[in-house]
Formats: structure tokens, sequence, C-alpha cells
């Protein structure tokens, strides 16, 4: 595989943006070599759906774009970064019983802590701001999802 790779997405400060920016994603990183049905690319998928939301909803109509972007180094780390044009960074609220939201810098946060990976909020030159989450790039060591379907490798016999 390359050295660098590279690959991003601007989509419209909408909900329905959230599924592509997923898809995007998903399908960005099975062409890099991490199937869709591994636990690495689950945790990926759902970060990316919290930073893309939070970039709709917590803009306030001031970012009418979202740009997501992919970054993968010497197949050791994975760069997802999410941008928007709002300059107000994310902050970190307190976690009521009964809150129904506010809770994904709190999810992002775990899910990069529990991978071993990095997460950085930076301005933009233009005013906004880019959340920045890095993981290391774990092709070698993915996972299946627990029931997922499994596909024999090539010349491989099933159940064996």
């Amino acid at each position: 595989m390359a050295d660098h790779l590279e690959a991003s997405v601007t989509l419209p400060s909408d909900p329905a943006s959230v599924s592509t920016a997923r898809g995007f994603v998903v399908d960005t990183l099975a062409e890099w070599g991490l199937p869709a049905d591994t636990e690495a690319a689950d945790t990926v998928r759902l970060i990316v759906s919290e930073l893309a939301t939070n970039a709709v909803q917590h803009t306030f109509g001031q970012s009418p774009t979202f740009t997501v972007g992919l970054v993968l180094d010497r197949d050791e780390h994975l760069r997802v970064g999410v941008t928007d044009s709002h300059p107000r960074f994310p902050k970190r609220l307190p976690a009521a019983v009964q809150q129904d939201n506010g809770r994904g810098m709190v999810i992002i946060r775990w899910l990069t802590a529990e991978c071993g990976g990095k997460l950085r909020v930076r301005p933009t030159r233009e005013g906004g701001k880019t959340v920045t989450v890095e993981l290391p790039w774990a092709v070698a060591a993915a996972e299946p999802v627990a029931g997922a379907l499994a596909v024999p490798a090539e010349g491989e016999i099933p159940g064996r």
C-alpha cells in the first residue's frame, strides 16, 4: 500500500448528510483494506457519525457545509477529521441522567482512548475548526464483528 493515502468529501450541513458521511468512510476504508464488518470499521463509523452530527447540529446554520477527511500514513495511523466553518469549539457538557443529547464528544473521547488514539481540535485559517481523531491502523488485527458473515479466504475450506 502507498505511504500516504487521503480522501475527503464535503457535504451540506443537513441531517441526511450524516449517513452519507458514514457511507463514504466505510467505502474508503474498505478500499484501503479495512473490511466493513470489523470492529475497527464500526468504531470509525461511530466516531464519524458523532462528529458529523455535531457539525450539523451545533453550528447553528453558520456552517453551510462540513468536510470529512481521512488520511492513512505509512499503514500505521489513520486520521479522521471533520471540519466546519463555525468558530465555536466543542464543549464538554455534564451528562445528566435524563439528557438525550450532548454526549457525542464523551463517546468520541472514550472510543479514541479505548483504541489508543488521540483527539485534537484545531482552528482553521478560515475561522472554523477541525476535530481530528488519530487511531492506530488496525487492518492486520481487524477481527470481524460477532455475528457478521465471514467469507473464506481463497483456498480456505469453510469450517476447518
